[in-house]
């Protein structure tokens, strides 16, 4: 793990800490030996305390120890207290940046790469410590539904929750919305790159074009003159923009170094189309580290969030923002039940933000009765287990009841509209 990071791991024997920008070592200090010393240009930046994989569901319960290497005197070296510290089985891993106004743990897929960590502390102020600097929302050009969203996800931010949930109705102004608050923490907490995950390819270019068309409210300038926006069409990702568009299978398909069809993006991921074989866990990729984004936003999040895609969503160290008109139980639970705006249909039509619309049942003969297949028209089947399709001849007249219609036989000319024939046909 510390090695797929870029960290040069020394036995006892050797000391160089000169042999790479990153070395990770056993080293003494006036505690005790600490399992891994990380170092960054010679400097000691951090500890990692390696504990047994049974460990991994007590892992903060060791929290106290590795404070206590942290704050340590190292044998040899007039250091100040670490910044950062690691508690890790190999398979569960935790992080703390004692820089942050409230130091606390999180789960982390792996370890930080040292030039991130060599990053960090040239910048000074974490990025949690930035997010207190974030000045008042400008109410201008915005809904109430709006300026509660950003105002409560800010607030969220404030408290370092690591996710949080914006419930709006559909045509409310919910990517709006998410690209106004992107917007404020590109310029204010210098966030380093966002992602904007979708889940089919129509819903990536239709955001693209929202971030294309978006003038912030204290900017006469174009989002993509002020930031660069870039939407994922291949497996290339470059690392000169600050907002990434991509569906969430491309993503995957990017972690697990493979190629992807793009007609794959053309249907959400719960078509199940995707993936023909059970699909293989990610692992590290180094061209796309763990903290390649510092937040990660999820359009239409109730349908992105389960089964294979929520690999995605683990493996990076960033803040998440759900975005859904439609959330369900499990929705809330991924996002730990933090739910900074409910804004459903109702309000919005209350609000004149919406219009109310009228359900027609219309009733047909075959909806009322039934109807016949005649001997010797083709007919479309499917096999129930295969599910696959193919036509045959019926050799006999075929009866079928009101009831059965859509569950044993479907008509499509009672569910869709009639094509009228062209003049050349």
């Amino acid at each position: 793990m510390l090695q797929a990071s870029g960290w040069l791991v020394q036995s006892k024997k050797q000391f160089n800490l000169a042999a790479g920008v990153g070395v990770a070592r056993e080293y003494q200090t006036n505690v005790g030996p600490a399992d891994y010393m990380l170092f960054v240009n010679k400097k000691p930046v951090g500890v990692i305390e390696a504990k047994r994989e049974e460990e991994g569901i007590h892992l903060t319960v060791h929290e106290d120890q590795t404070e206590g290497y942290a704050k340590a005197k190292l044998r040899l070296i007039d250091n100040e207290p670490l910044h950062f510290a690691y508690e890790s089985t190999g398979e569960v891993t935790r992080f703390t940046d004692y820089h942050d106004p409230k130091p606390r743990s999180r789960p982390v897929f792996t370890f930080h790469r040292p030039e991130t960590f060599k990053n960090w502390l040239q910048e000074g102020k974490s990025l949690r410590t930035k997010f207190l600097e974030l000045p008042a929302l400008p109410l201008t050009g915005l809904r109430d539904c709006q300026v509660e969203a950003i105002t409560n996800l800010e607030k969220s931010f404030k408290q370092f929750k690591p996710k949080a949930l914006v419930q709006m109705a559909t045509g409310s102004g919910k990517t709006f919305t998410a690209i106004t608050s992107i917007y404020r923490l590109l310029k204010f907490t210098k966030a380093k790159r966002i992602l904007f995950l979708v889940d089919t390819k129509n819903l990536g270019e239709q955001a693209e074009q929202e971030f294309r068309r978006y003038v912030p409210q204290d900017d006469n300038r174009l989002f993509p003159e002020l930031y660069g926006v870039t939407r994922l069409t291949s497996s290339f990702i470059p690392g000169d923009s600050q907002v990434y568009i991509s569906t969430i299978q491309r993503l995957y398909s990017i972690l697990k170094g493979i190629e992807m069809d793009e007609r794959d993006e053309e249907e959400n991921p719960a078509e199940k189309s995707f993936t023909k074989k059970e699909p293989l866990p990610v692992v590290y990729n180094q061209k796309v580290p763990m903290e390649f984004f510092d937040f990660v936003v999820i359009d239409e999040c109730h349908r992105s969030i389960y089964n294979l895609w929520k690999q995605v969503l683990d493996y990076f160290d960033a803040f998440q923002v759900g975005l859904t008109a439609t959330p369900d139980n499990r929705t809330f639970g991924y996002f730990n039940q933090n739910l900074v705006c409910d804004y459903g249909y109702q309000k919005a039509v209350q609000d004149g933000v919406l219009v109310p619309y009228n359900v027609f049942e219309i009733e047909t003969k075959i909806t009322k009765e039934g109807a016949k297949i005649a001997m010797g028209e083709y007919v479309g089947k499917r096999e129930k287990l295969t599910r696959k399709q193919f036509w045959q001849t019926a050799d006999e007249d075929l009866t079928y009841t009101q009831k059965q219609l859509d569950r044993d036989v479907v008509n499509p000319p009672h569910n869709s509209p009639k094509k009228e024939k062209s003049p050349e046909s």
